[in-house]
């Protein structure tokens, strides 16, 4: 392994765990909510898309924490992610928010999470959220490039694609057929066993 400092940058969502706002469409039988950003570049459109249907059917956050609750990691996401520990720094970089993403990363060990936060009225209703920075996970690879390490990414969505692309390496895992089409550039990955090993041989 060379002398550089690495950390490797994942995606959350449909990296490590399945997509929330799927599985909460589903769970109170709302199909607008199942668009994500495989579907809409813009998460600033997405999200105000997503938070008016919420108002509209009196729905937030202690709705959503319910079926958060119910989630698990996707199955291998926590050994994947206990044998990456092993070798490389690991940040998870996602456009979440912390009320979302803190549940499930108890359940993966509570790796390093980077990403958003809501903001609620005292009733658990969503009225608005505040980003971290813009263009977040590409912001994130850039700075932590500005301070000496080396970043590796990988990710399945469109929002995923600046922090793969600045990045001495990075991957699409899990990602859509349309994503892939559109992006033949990058290697792309369907097992955890498979991502491990193009991450190790990137750090070579």
């Amino acid at each position: 392994m060379s002398g550089k400092m690495y950390i490797t940058c994942l995606d959350m969502e449909g990296v490590l765990v399945p997509e929330i706002w799927i599985a909460f469409a589903e769970a109170v039988g709302i199909p607008a909510l199942k668009r994500t950003t495989r579907d809409e570049p813009d998460y600033d459109k997405l999200m105000r898309y997503r938070l008016e249907i919420l108002k509209e059917n009196g729905l937030g956050l202690n709705e959503i924490t319910q079926t958060i609750d119910k989630i698990e990691p996707m199955a291998g996401a926590k050994e994947f992610l206990d044998e990456l520990r092993s070798f490389t720094q690991v940040i998870i970089l996602s456009d979440t928010f912390y009320q979302f993403g803190m549940p499930l990363m108890k359940k993966l060990g509570y790796p390093t999470l980077f990403c958003n936060t809501l903001e609620t009225a005292p009733d658990g209703a969503i009225t608005g959220y505040r980003m971290r920075v813009a263009q977040s996970k590409l912001s994130t690879v850039k700075a932590l490039q500005s301070v000496g390490f080396t970043t590796i990414a990988a990710g399945d969505s469109y929002n995923d694609l600046g922090m793969i692309r600045e990045s001495k390496a990075g991957f699409l895992f899990k990602s859509t057929a349309q994503i892939k089409a559109d992006c033949p550039e990058i290697p792309a990955f369907e097992e955890y066993g498979d991502l491990l090993q193009a991450i190790r041989n990137a750090m070579d």
